[in-house]
């Protein structure tokens, strides 16, 4: 299984959309990550971009995310990417917190910035 956070450094993006890049962590069937890679952002607006194609490409089922419109969030279900919203801080450290099933999503989308995409 692999999940991806939206990424700047070593930490959580809160701007889904316009991250440096996305980290994947590769689990194995323990959850224990055994791999990470990172992808490059596409440029322009995540949910109109080919992000969720290519991060579903890649086997992703879970996104790790700070904010993320609802566009984005129906963009990459429809690609078969489970988001979980309201993450912050160390990349490493919201995975973490997934795997031991401490986080969950807060429900909580971004919208004002002029971008919103509508699916």
């Amino acid at each position: 299984m692999k999940i991806a956070l939206p990424s700047k450094g070593t930490m959580i993006d809160d701007h889904f959309g316009h991250c440096d890049h996305f980290t994947v962590f590769t689990l194995n069937e323990n959850k224990e990550i055994i791999q990470e890679e990172k992808v490059q952002s596409p440029a322009g607006c995540g949910c109109k971009s080919n992000i969720a194609e290519t991060l579903a490409q890649l086997g992703v089922k879970v996104m790790l995310a700070g904010n993320m419109g609802g566009g984005a969030v129906n963009v990459l279900a429809a690609s078969g990417i489970e988001v979980v919203r309201g993450c912050s801080g160390d990349i490493r450290s919201a995975a973490d917190n997934w795997i031991n099933g401490t986080l969950t999503d807060s429900g909580k989308g971004c919208s004002g910035h002029g971008h919103e995409c509508v699916h």
